[in-house]
């Protein structure tokens, strides 16, 4: 897929020969023209998704030899970030496709993951979640040569408007987990619209029906498997560094947002004795305490980035030792990433003045965002992790969620 068919609306038409980095910002600044209006519409973005599609972003992570742009995850996660700055949901989607692409790679043969690799480079899919192990509602039952999904499936991120869907069930003998790559639209699946959440409001996080769908055995990703080897168990720390990025950008945009109101909208308090809201020292003070928990939160979380990177590329050479190291600096970055966006997210407000409240506005996104997203995974048993290791030298236990 080359980058060069982008076509956007706005300011740019048909850009020619653009960069990873040029296409980013051209889409950065499309979602900023509606992110405020879509915020209080909630529903599915299909124009977004669509100039997604069209930009070629979906095959960023995909090697080259497969038809895509061979990015690292360094570079995945920058796009992620800069797209929370505007729109988490879009954000959040992108970056949960890239996660499903992950997947069938640490989980699945060659043989599977090399064909969709290249389908998805050639053919724009986007793929979206209904994973979620923790949701054991949906059951395999062996049928002949194939399987039979049934049961739903909640906090499915992105499947509407997918082509292809990673889902998992447990088998109703064994009560293994099975996970599978199933196409969106196979008989028997049913996208339900049922996600109305005060935050991440366009990331279509709702449930998924699943009636006696055929399962094949070249669909399930058994070889190694789920959580199988300690490179398959980057899996979860893909997720996590993911989460990191996304809550680090959201903060960055709380803070633009906030700086710009105060620069072009705020009024100084009339016990201040400044003209300029800009020139309150206590203003400045918050700034400052800002700025400083935005680069502590950058360059831990460009670490672990780094070091993911590096990780992946051991592949099936990858230790245990070597992983739990990569889980403590992500596990790190996201902690101070989830304080410190919540601070700005809530704080925003106090160096903006009482008029930045306004309904319209919907500054309130940004704390919204972060903090629906931030529950579904509780930062105290990250912390846990985190002290189990500085105490006892215990690198985490790989789950799905660390």
């Amino acid at each position: 897929m080359a980058i060069s068919n982008i076509k956007l609306q706005g300011n740019i038409e048909e850009p020619q020969a653009l960069s990873i980095r040029d296409i980013t910002q051209a889409l950065v600044a499309e979602f900023r023209l509606t992110a405020v209006e879509r915020d209080e519409a909630g529903g599915t973005p299909k124009a977004e998704r669509d100039l997604i599609r069209h930009s070629g972003l979906l095959a960023l992570s995909i090697p080259k030899h497969e038809g895509g742009l061979g990015a690292n995850w360094q570079d995945v996660m920058q796009v992620v970030r800069e797209f929370a700055q505007v729109d988490s949901s879009i954000a959040h989607v992108f970056a949960f496709h890239h996660l499903m692409l992950a997947t069938i790679r640490l989980f699945a043969r060659p043989d599977q993951w090399q064909p969709w690799f290249e389908h998805t480079a050639r053919l724009n899919w986007f793929w979206g979640n209904a994973l979620n192990p923790l949701d054991e509602r949906t059951i395999s039952r062996h049928v002949g040569h194939w399987y039979e999904f049934s049961g739903k499936k909640s906090f499915c991120s992105g499947a509407l408007d997918s082509e292809m869907l990673i889902v998992s069930a447990y088998a109703q003998d064994t009560r293994e987990l099975v996970v599978a790559a199933l196409p969106t639209g196979r008989t028997g699946i049913s996208v339900l619209q049922d996600w109305h959440n005060i935050g991440q409001r366009q990331t279509d996080s709702g449930s998924v029906n699943f009636e006696k769908v055929r399962v094949e055995a070249s669909d399930i990703l058994a070889d190694p498997g789920p959580l199988s080897t300690p490179f398959s168990c980057l899996r979860p720390l893909l997720a996590q560094l993911i989460l990191t990025n996304i809550y680090l950008g959201i903060a960055e945009g709380a803070f633009n947002d906030a700086r710009h109101y105060t620069l072009n909208e705020a009024r100084p308090w009339h016990r201040s004795g400044q003209e300029y809201p800009a020139d309150d020292p206590y203003i400045l003070a918050h700034y400052g305490e800002f700025w400083a928990s935005l680069q502590s939160a950058r360059v831990l979380t460009d670490i672990a980035a780094r070091k993911f990177d590096e990780a992946w590329s051991k592949q099936e050479q990858l230790t245990e030792a070597e992983r739990g190291e990569v889980a403590i600096d992500i596990t790190s970055a996201k902690i101070i990433a989830t304080r410190i966006g919540l601070d700005i997210t809530s704080r925003m407000f106090e160096v903006a003045g009482s008029r930045a409240t306004h309904a319209g506005l919907r500054l309130d996104r940004h704390w919204r965002n972060l903090r629906t997203h931030t529950l579904h995974d509780p930062l105290d048993y990250k912390i846990k992790e985190l002290g189990e290791w500085a105490l006892k030298q215990q690198y985490p236990t790989p789950t799905f969620y660390s």
